[in-house]
């Protein structure tokens, strides 16, 4: 029979609220909470042009991440409290390394670049993300953009110790200045045998390199077959596509995340509208074939919770009551009661009712 654990007479837990406990710690040390992890920017750090790291110390609730993980950002602005999601390098034992890329109109990403400083505090969620580097296998990694930031955690965790197999890093940027940590993934790349870092530039210089579609992704004097190869792509939506759609059969091991959220589909069977029933509140909609469940929703003037929307972290994910989605990435379809669909990268393929 297992032991039933009850707050003690002068547990926080049993005297203050929560708010309460926050507000008065607070007062003594930002990060002292009761439960709620936080963290405090530390120092900024240049990261190639129009981007930045945050150096983050996390509050002792922060439960930790693996490398390869996303971890969602709670940012104060205005009175609301707006969350985006980074893939973090883990620094130190309760330090991150965020870096932030400048999207246009990005109400959270200018903020953290323009007007982040250091003592300011986040909120934290727990990291999530299955991305993860075969420990004995030929790996490829392709990262364009942002999509660099996963990569540089996993390099530098699996560097700790001897590469057992060769490591390929092919790196898409417009121009090299753009590129994130070049410095630091040459160094990593000079000291660490079996690993090789490709800085690809697509618009500069007298040739520039070959898109994802067309590169040979062959390294002169390696003779692994590509088949052999486990791949890891993260970029933007089409970057991912384009890689998806050349490798994903043709290789060891496909695993693929992008950055941003899935483009409306074409063809046919995505044209045209369903009727969408929220069978919680009985609401009932019209909604296209070709866009995100939580595009369409958003549209519409409805805002269910969801997080990352990229289709990793689950936030968004609710229970289909009937009828049929596509997902937006994979163009795998599904149906049928209590299927668990990702509405930020699923659309309905037929009429649909969702537990909302």
């Amino acid at each position: 029979m297992s032991a039933v654990i009850r707050p003690s007479l002068f547990s926080p837990y049993r005297w203050l609220s929560p708010s309460l406990f926050d507000f008065w710690a607070g007062q003594l040390n930002p990060l002292w909470t009761l439960r709620e992890p936080l963290a405090r920017l530390v120092r900024r750090e240049p990261a190639g042009e129009g981007a930045t790291t945050l150096v983050l110390r996390c509050n002792r609730h922060w439960k930790g991440m693996r490398a390869g993980q996303h971890v969602t950002l709670g940012v104060e602005l205005g009175g609301r409290i707006l969350r985006r999601s980074y893939s973090p390098t883990v620094i130190g034992r309760r330090e991150l390394a965020i870096t932030v890329k400048g999207v246009e109109g990005g109400v959270v990403s200018q903020h953290l670049l323009q007007h982040a400083r250091p003592g300011d505090l986040f909120r934290l969620d727990a990291a999530f993300g299955d991305f993860h580097m075969p420990a004995a296998a030929p790996v490829l990694l392709l990262a364009a953009g942002s999509g660099i930031t996963p990569m540089r955690s996993l390099l530098r965790e699996a560097c700790q110790r001897p590469l057992a197999a060769p490591v390929d890093l092919f790196y898409w940027e417009r121009t090299a200045a753009a590129q994130q940590f070049r410095d630091e993934l040459l160094a990593l790349a000079a000291a660490t045998p079996n690993l090789r870092v490709h800085l690809l530039t697509t618009r500069e210089g007298e040739a520039p390199a070959a898109r994802i579609d067309r590169h040979t992704l062959m390294v002169p004097g390696d003779d692994t077959p590509l088949a052999q190869r486990h791949v890891l792509a993260c970029g933007p939506d089409g970057f991912v596509a384009a890689a998806r759609a050349r490798l994903a059969h043709q290789v060891a091991g496909f695993q693929a995340e992008a950055f941003t959220p899935p483009a409306p589909i074409t063809g046919a069977d995505s044209e045209g509208e369903v009727a969408l029933t929220l069978a919680r509140s009985g609401r009932q909609l019209k909604v296209p074939r070709n866009r995100s469940l939580l595009e369409s929703l958003e549209a519409q003037g409805i805002k269910p919770k969801h997080g990352c929307r990229m289709g990793i972290c689950n936030t968004c994910t609710c229970e289909g009551v009937s009828g049929g989605t596509r997902h937006l990435r994979t163009g795998e379809t599904q149906s049928g009661p209590a299927a668990p669909v990702r509405i930020c990268v699923s659309a309905p393929t037929t009429d649909l009712t969702l537990d909302l």
